[in-house]
């Protein structure tokens, strides 16, 4: 039976949870949930048989090395901040780790030590970031393969609302922490266009909106979604002379 541990089970977690509790049984796994609220654990695992709930505080470096050395991999939904603290303790216990936030400064500095212990620590791995990155990359390889020269590249991704059930004055759904949508839109965003660097101080970001349409869905605003240009060294794009990552507001009324 192979132990899986996630640890954070607020709203991001909840289709997760639900997705391994479903295969659980198939798979011969354990699920155990964690969660500095433990009536929030319980209450995602129901009266799972194959799942446990527990108290989980990752300020308490004794339970997270004892959590991490019994589980046979992790999965951290808590607040990226503390991400790093799990991956060190994944890292000396040699575990692999899974989560879908970005790469902070604190995780890619734990990059060597990862690889010196061939623990793999998985970043990224949700619907944004993560199926973003996986889809410009099934594009843009089939694209090389077919012998084409790419000389531009946008893409858009956005918290979009099932039309039935779009019933606020945003016309935007929240999928992640509402502060973490304010704090995305108060960097520079960068990128370039036909060779020439852009650059929308915070001040500015929502006074330089676009459009884009979806076949049956709809006209959305988009916006310059943060930095740009450091996806031309991730995607294999160094020279190409326009990339601008979009990221969409809400629906044109």
């Amino acid at each position: 039976m192979k132990k899986i541990s996630i640890l954070g089970a607020g709203l991001s977690a909840t289709s997760l949870i639900e997705y391994l509790l479903d295969r659980a049984e198939q798979y011969d796994w354990q699920v155990n949930v964690g969660d500095y609220d433990i009536n929030i654990a319980k209450h995602k695992i129901g009266d799972n048989k194959r799942a446990t709930a527990f108290a989980f505080d990752v300020n308490n470096g004794e339970q997270v090395n004892q959590v991490v050395s019994e589980s046979d991999i992790v999965l951290s939904m808590l607040p990226a901040s503390f991400h790093h603290i799990i991956a060190k303790s994944c890292i000396k216990n040699k575990k692999q780790m899974l989560t879908a936030s970005y790469v902070s400064p604190q995780l890619k500095a734990l990059n060597n030590d990862a690889i010196e212990a061939g623990v793999g620590i998985y970043m990224e791995l949700g619907v944004d970031p993560g199926i973003d990155h996986m889809s410009a990359m099934k594009v843009i390889d089939k694209l090389r393969a077919d012998g084409s020269n790419l000389e531009a590249f946008f893409s858009s991704t956005g918290g979009l609302v099932a039309p039935e059930y779009d019933n606020n004055p945003w016309n935007y759904k929240f999928t992640w922490n509402p502060r973490n949508v304010v704090l995305a839109g108060q960097g520079v965003s960068m990128f370039i266009r036909n060779g020439r660097y852009k650059y929308i101080p915070y001040q500015r970001l929502f006074y330089r909106l676009s459009e884009t349409a979806i076949d049956g869905v709809g006209e959305f605003e988009i916006y310059p979604n943060r930095d740009s240009l450091k996806y031309r060294e991730t995607y294999g794009l160094e020279t190409i002379p326009t990339i601008f990552r979009h990221y969409q507001r809400g629906q044109k009324t």
